[in-house]
């Protein structure tokens, strides 16, 4: 599935979200905005959090965000739907290269994917890849069916913040 998004001047801004194999998802976009912007927003919870949680799904939002954005640290994400239980998402960051790389898991049950981001830079430009690799065929088609599907709309709000922040 590959959604396409058109920037100010023009240009396509498109998502792309690729099965590849029985285990891996590869999201790639391009954002308006270089690298160290996009990587601030992917690493300073004040930020990510105003980005993150898919605005189309109703009552749900993210209540706590955790986040110590390193080798070797740790974040925690916490979803809350008015006032009955929340469900955390959480995991350990296995590399971070500031404005270049970051990889973590996601240790929330045993299904959980290795996810890497890259930030690269292409002329005041950023060429963003998403890249999960998950322990199962089986835990990918829950993705698919599941956290996947919001992955655009997640990119364009995360366009739509990079905006107001001056790209």
């Amino acid at each position: 599935m590959t959604e396409q998004v058109n920037t100010a001047d023009g240009a396509p801004n498109r998502t792309s979200v690729e099965r590849r194999g029985d285990r891996e998802l590869l999201v790639t976009r391009t954002f308006d905005a270089p690298p160290s912007t996009v990587y601030k927003a992917w690493s300073q919870p004040e930020l990510f959090q105003r980005w993150w949680m898919p605005k189309s799904v109703p009552g749900i939002s993210l209540v706590s965000c955790e986040m110590d954005v390193r080798t070797g640290g740790k974040y925690r994400l916490e979803f809350g739907a008015g006032d009955s239980d929340t469900m955390a998402f959480y995991g350990k960051y296995l590399e971070v290269v500031p404005n270049e790389r970051i990889v973590w898991t996601n240790d929330e049950g045993d299904e959980g994917a290795i996810t890497t981001v890259t930030f690269e830079g292409q002329g005041g430009r950023t060429l963003l890849t998403f890249h999960e690799i998950y322990p199962s065929k089986e835990a990918l088609e829950e993705a698919l069916q599941g956290s996947a599907v919001a992955l655009p709309e997640q990119l364009e709000q995360l366009d739509e913040l990079l905006s107001s922040l001056g790209g």
